[in-house]
């Protein structure tokens, strides 16, 4: 019996590195969604003060995630495993609003810290310089949309995970063991 992992995604399961990129991805947002919780009802609360110092260094690294896995996902794409109909077909359309919502929350917050002329560097590395220079024309699409369109992220990935468990506990098919990595079974 060949134990072996793959690395790449198979019709029987996602690969280890679809699996890694899923799974630490849920823990940044887990971070992620809870700061900004903890800054919509209880700020200056010492938790509150650890985390939230967090938010953009996060949001960033779930920014260059995305696009890693995005790259990944286009290069398994056929490989996948995929359902067949309409339910497959709803899925899909599911993770192409996860993607993009995924994509635009952090790429606004960034245009938005760009066009306030506000430096920004991730983890030490500068990313582009202060400028002090604003451009509302910048700012605006961020000011608008970032929160907004967070709380719908946050409420799409609820939907995603309870999609999941409907799957393996109502359902009982292979759904949620594609992305855990556990034995599929016919």
């Amino acid at each position: 019996m060949n134990r072996s992992k793959p690395i790449w995604d198979t019709p029987n399961g996602y690969g280890l590195v679809s699996r890694y990129l899923h799974w630490l991805m849920a823990i940044l947002f887990v971070w992620q969604f809870t700061s900004t919780i903890l800054r919509f009802f209880v700020k200056d609360v010492p938790i509150y003060n650890f985390i939230w110092p967090t938010h953009s260094q996060v949001g960033f690294a779930l920014l260059l995630l995305v696009l890693v896995r995005g790259v990944w996902g286009l290069l398994n794409l056929s490989k996948r495993p995929h359902k067949a109909g309409v339910s497959g077909k709803l899925a899909g359309l599911g993770h192409l609003i996860i993607y993009g919502l995924m994509f635009a929350v952090p790429a606004l917050a960034l245009l938005r810290t760009y066009g306030n002329g506000r430096g920004f560097s991730f983890l030490g590395m500068e990313i582009f310089a202060k400028t002090g220079v604003q451009d509302a024309a910048l700012t605006t699409p961020g000011n608008a949309a970032h929160g907004l369109l967070g709380w719908v992220l946050l409420a799409v990935i609820v939907g995603h995970v309870v999609m999941a468990l409907v799957h393996h506990f109502a359902l009982r098919d292979n759904t949620l063991r594609h992305m855990t990595g556990h034995r599929v079974t016919n």
